[in-house]
């Protein structure tokens, strides 16, 4: 398993999570974005540069990605590429996308952006909350210990 994170827009709080459980779970963190992002000195962090454009940083990620592997992302057409192609992906907030949900967050995903189009102000995503980054953790954990157990590790 290897953690990929659409660096561009993850939450400094979330990637700080991320390079704890690198060094704690020895596995492979790779923050993947279009400008250069802070990568601390370790053997299990490493970050990728991709050039600037729209979705070329998860285009970079949807090919590079085996299943198994886990993608944070709060992009959902790229949680959507990540989910069929047999990899896990978790947002910011701790939720994690599956084949049962992710067809409707596609939706609903479509539907605001319709609205945007039309001329609807709906805002944007409020900030990380304390609750949100503790369920970030804990959906981490629980996905690093189930593939400890998996893979015998």
């Amino acid at each position: 398993m290897q953690i990929w994170v659409d660096a561009d827009a993850c939450p400094k709080l979330i990637k700080d999570i991320l390079f704890r459980a690198a060094e704690r779970a020895q596995i492979m963190v790779t923050l993947v974005a279009n400008q250069n992002v802070f990568t601390p000195p370790s053997r299990f962090i490493r970050a990728i540069r991709v050039a600037s454009g729209f979705d070329v940083a998860d285009e970079k990620i949807a090919a590079l990605v085996d299943p198994g592997d886990l993608v944070i992302t709060a992009d959902i057409p790229l949680a959507a590429a990540v989910v069929e192609k047999g990899a896990h992906a978790l947002n910011p907030r701790g939720e994690l996308y599956s084949n049962e949900n992710i067809r409707q967050r596609l939706a609903m995903r479509n539907f605001m952006e319709e609205l945007r189009s039309s001329g609807v102000n709906t805002g944007g995503p409020a900030s990380l909350s304390q609750a949100e980054r503790q369920a970030f953790a804990n959906q981490l954990d629980r996905l690093l210990s189930r593939y400890r157990a998996e893979s015998g590790n």
